[in-house]
């Protein structure tokens, strides 16, 4: 949940009334504020499955796969249905489970909040945002979307779940970064963006959104070289990982940084922006840690 300005209370976060699931981070489950216990890495699995269905239908098949990959035990049918079984049993009357054809699917309420839903609700708005030029509005919903983020999403789920899933969820979240960055930049927050950047460059050094924003930040703090340095290792990188140069985007930066012609800063908004907000985590790899029942 890298980024640059301090947290923002968000309305999305918990409810005292209904159910409350976590998928970006150690999958989890309250029920009117109270904690549900789940049994292990394949309940988690059926619950973070069907929540990522968003009330879809998850069939036997599709459940079965991404519980015990393409070698299921012969009894994978009984367990299946144990597992939703006492899922059921942990969530209580409003779990919203329930068998449809050759699948289940769960039905959410309107007070139900799942953190992946809310962040993706979030980023749609902030992009809106962003691009009719509400930059203030942008950041702060991209603010509270990444603030959502925990580390990495389903760590502790099957590995089957966790390959199928999480690389789309971490191209999200770097979306959301990338975003967040272009909003924060367009407040004139070049100065506090430079420590989150510069993590999010050493851990995706070929995402070149990353890359540019980084290097403007730089630019703007009186950092021009060392916008240069950074520009110089990625070319490096690209070219010794993927034998491709950086995109014209990033080569036209480079020339406007070299001849100190990259855009001035706007004027910053009457609000100061918000002070830099220590300890702020890295973007989630693709690969999470699985358990393995």
């Amino acid at each position: 949940m890298d980024r640059a300005t301090a947290p923002t209370p968000t309305a999305a976060r918990g409810t005292a009334t209904g159910m409350e699931f976590t998928l970006l981070g150690p999958v989890s489950a309250q029920c009117a504020g109270r904690p549900v216990v789940l049994d292990g890495a394949k309940q988690r699995t059926v619950l973070a499955a069907l929540l990522l269905a968003r009330g879809h239908v998850v069939t036997d098949e599709r459940l079965t796969t991404l519980l015990w990959g393409e070698d299921p035990p012969a009894t994978s049918t009984s367990q299946l249905y144990t597992y939703v079984s006492r899922l059921r049993t942990r969530l209580g009357p409003e779990h919203g489970l329930e068998r449809r054809g050759a699948g289940y699917a769960m039905r959410t309420a309107d007070t139900t909040v799942v953190d992946w839903h809310t962040f993706q609700t979030l980023v749609a708005a902030g992009r809106t945002a962003l691009r009719e030029g509400r930059a203030a509005d942008a950041e702060r919903r991209l603010a509270e979307a990444l603030d959502l983020w925990q580390g990495h999403p389903l760590p502790d789920v099957t590995d089957h779940l966790c390959a199928a899933e999480t690389p789309a969820m971490t191209e999200a979240h770097l979306t959301a970064v990338e975003l967040h960055a272009e909003a924060a930049l367009a407040l004139g927050q070049h100065a506090a963006l430079v420590p989150a950047l510069t993590r999010q460059v050493a851990l995706h050094p070929l995402r070149e959104g990353l890359l540019a924003h980084l290097m403007t930040a730089l630019y703007r703090s009186g950092r021009p070289s060392d916008a240069l340095t950074a520009y110089e290792s990625a070319r490096r990188m690209l070219a010794d990982n993927l034998g491709t140069d950086p995109t014209p985007a990033l080569r036209a930066l480079h020339h406007a940084v070299l001849t100190n012609t990259v855009p001035a800063p706007p004027t910053p908004p009457a609000a100061a922006p918000a002070p830099v907000r220590p300890g702020a985590q890295p973007a989630p790899s693709p690969s999470a840690t699985a358990a393995g029942t």
